[in-house]
């Protein structure tokens, strides 16, 4: 049984939101366009906040559901946390789309709302802090993961939920690579700025 929670957590994870809802709206592909992510910010700025909204519930929906699901099923920090892994990984490479999906932000989020809500809290507010300082999503996204690791230890938490969160984290900041070239050479788009 937690097998198939685990392989389930990949599969709700590669459920590829804003590719499916662009398609369906406007029969284009999202990695085609904009940043070429498939998560929520990037549909924002291709199409708007009506087209992000959905696709940021639903992605944060897919990380909390196996990482809750693992804990309310198992009382396991250690099989929650694979799952909420393999839920972010599954959004960043999803297999149906051939492997490019989202930068597994909102996945991830949910996920850490689910494993431990005080932590969570923290690693959001670092995230909407540094968005409303600085307008990069993608610093907030790189920096509001990171901090969780931290804020687990700080409040006491398990050691398999630290060590979980740092490889959940380094997943998120790989695939903001790009995004990180763009800040160094200050070519990033600041939230608002609509994609070409």
């Amino acid at each position: 049984m937690k097998i198939v929670l685990a392989l389930a957590s990949y599969l709700l994870g590669s459920l590829p939101t804003g590719y499916l809802l662009m398609r369906m709206t406007d029969r284009r592909d999202i990695r085609e366009l904009g940043s070429q992510s498939t998560g929520a910010t990037n549909v924002l700025r291709v199409m708007g906040l009506r087209f992000a909204f959905p696709v940021l519930v639903v992605d944060v929906l897919k990380g909390f559901a196996p990482a809750f699901l693992a804990m309310r099923l198992f009382r396991s920090p250690a099989l929650a946390v694979l799952c909420a892994f393999l839920a972010t990984a599954g959004h960043c490479f999803p297999f149906a789309i051939g492997f490019r999906g989202g930068k597994g932000m909102a996945t991830s989020m949910g996920a850490y709302a689910a494993l431990a809500f005080r932590p969570f809290l923290a690693c959001l507010a670092v995230f909407v802090l540094v968005v409303a300082v600085s307008r990069f999503v993608s610093l907030g996204s790189i920096l509001g993961s990171l901090a969780f690791p931290p804020f687990v230890l700080l409040t006491r938490g398990p050691r398999v939920l630290f060590f979980g969160s740092l490889a959940i984290a380094a997943l998120v900041v790989l695939r903001h690579k790009d995004n990180i070239g763009r800040l160094w050479a200050g070519t990033e788009r600041r939230l608002g700025a609509r994609a070409s």
